[in-house]
């Protein structure tokens, strides 16, 4: 086999993986937050929010796939063998990784830090800041030492919650990465989570910064029904 076959079989072989790959993971996410009981105590509100954020993820994954498929289709009709093709086939890998949690990540964003002196604030209260962060672009949050993802929940109140099943304590840390005025902005809404935090007895204060560095990942889960078709 000539070393350009097998540049050529290489780079296909990438972007085939990788479209099995993100197809388990978008199976896999759906069918998490379907089967979160902890999802049942949260407002009607809260959960439209979460399906139309997890609606429009998905759909943002499901582009990356076809974009996936389309290059692997044109390697295989036209032979390209370049490194630039599969220099492409690892950038989209990298970039689905940041979104799915499974990869570190840096970039400008925010540190955001609530206080909860009196107790007050809730599991629900908390993910409302993940739900504005993700509305206005964030690509990657670390909540505590959580990174959070699609099927990330939180629950509790008096002064300790838990996330994804890890138990905090106030003050609440999070770090996100995005555009860092619109991240603020968003936080700081007037009738927003910072003037539901104040009225518990808090603070939520936002640092706009250069450079934030998101270190913790996930796995993906392994689906027990779900598999990619076509």
């Amino acid at each position: 086999m000539t070393v350009e076959r097998k540049g050529r079989h290489a780079s296909a072989a990438v972007i085939g993986v990788l479209t099995l790959v993100l197809g388990f993971g978008i199976a896999v996410q759906v069918h998490a937050n379907s089967s979160n009981d902890a999802l049942s105590n949260l407002r009607e509100d809260d959960l439209i929010g979460i399906l139309d954020n997890q609606n429009a993820r998905a759909e943002r994954l499901r582009q990356q796939i076809a974009d996936l498929q389309q290059n692997l289709r044109q390697l295989q009709d036209s032979g390209d063998r370049s490194a630039a093709a599969r220099q492409q086939a690892a950038d989209q890998a990298d970039a689905l990784g940041v979104l799915l949690g499974t990869l570190p990540a840096t970039g400008p964003g925010v540190s955001v830090t609530v206080t909860d002196p009196d107790h007050k604030l809730t599991g629900e209260d908390l993910y409302d800041v993940v739900q504005e962060l993700r509305g206005a672009g964030a690509e990657a949050i670390q909540f505590g030492p959580v990174r959070v993802t699609t099927t990330t929940w939180l629950v509790g109140s008096g002064g300790s919650v838990q996330i994804d099943g890890t138990s905090l304590s106030a003050p609440y840390r999070v770090t996100a990465i995005g555009d860092p005025k619109t991240l603020d902005t968003a936080l700081n809404i007037p009738g927003g989570v910072a003037a539901t935090v104040r009225a518990a007895g808090g603070e939520l204060t936002v640092s706009e910064l250069d450079r934030v560095s998101i270190t913790v990942t996930r796995t993906l889960p392994k689906p027990r029904y779900a598999k990619p078709s076509g």
